[in-house]
C-alpha cells in the first residue's frame, strides 16, 4: 500500500511537470500491481483529472497559459476522449495492449532519432515566460 501511495504521488508530480506521469502509473499498475490494461487505463484517466486541474491552476497563476487556444484545446480534448473511449471499448483488450505498446515504441523512436528543433522565432530560448494574451 505504501509503494502504491509513493508511485501515485511521484506520478502526480511528474504529470504536473509534463513528464509523463500517466505512463509511469500505467507501467506500475500493469507490471507491478497486476491490474488489467483496461482497469489501469481507467485508473489513469481518473488520476489525470485532479492533476490536470491542479497543474492548470498553478500554470495560470504563473502566467504560463495562453488564453486564445485554451477553449479549442479543451473542446477537441473532450471530443478525443469520447471517440477514444468508444473505440477502446470496442477493441479486444489484447489488441488495445498491442496498440498502446506500438504507440509508445513509435514515440520512443521519434524522441531518439528526431530531436525537437529550436524555435527561431524567440531565439531558441525555451525559458522565456510566454505573454498572457
Amino acid at each position: 500500500m505504501i509503494l502504491t501511495i509513493i508511485v501515485g504521488f511521484l506520478s502526480g508530480v511528474a504529470a504536473s511537470l509534463g513528464l509523463g506521469g500517466g505512463f509511469v502509473l500505467l507501467l506500475y499498475l500493469t507490471a507491478v500491481a497486476n491490474a488489467g490494461q483496461m482497469q489501469a487505463q481507467g485508473v489513469n484517466l481518473v488520476f489525470f483529472l485532479p492533476i490536470a486541474a491542479l497543474s492548470l491552476i498553478i500554470h495560470a497563476k504563473n502566467g504560463f497559459i495562453e488564453k486564445k487556444p485554451l477553449l479549442p484545446a479543451i473542446l477537441w480534448g473532450v471530443i478525443g476522449v469520447l471517440v477514444g473511449s468508444f473505440i477502446a471499448f470496442h477493441i479486444p483488450v489484447e489488441w488495445l495492449s498491442k496498440l498502446f505498446a506500438g504507440f509508445i515504441l513509435i514515440l520512443g523512436i521519434k524522441e531518439l532519432f528526431f530531436p525537437k528543433k529550436e524555435n527561431k522565432k524567440d531565439g531558441g530560448a525555451e525559458s522565456k515566460k510566454p505573454s498572457n494574451r
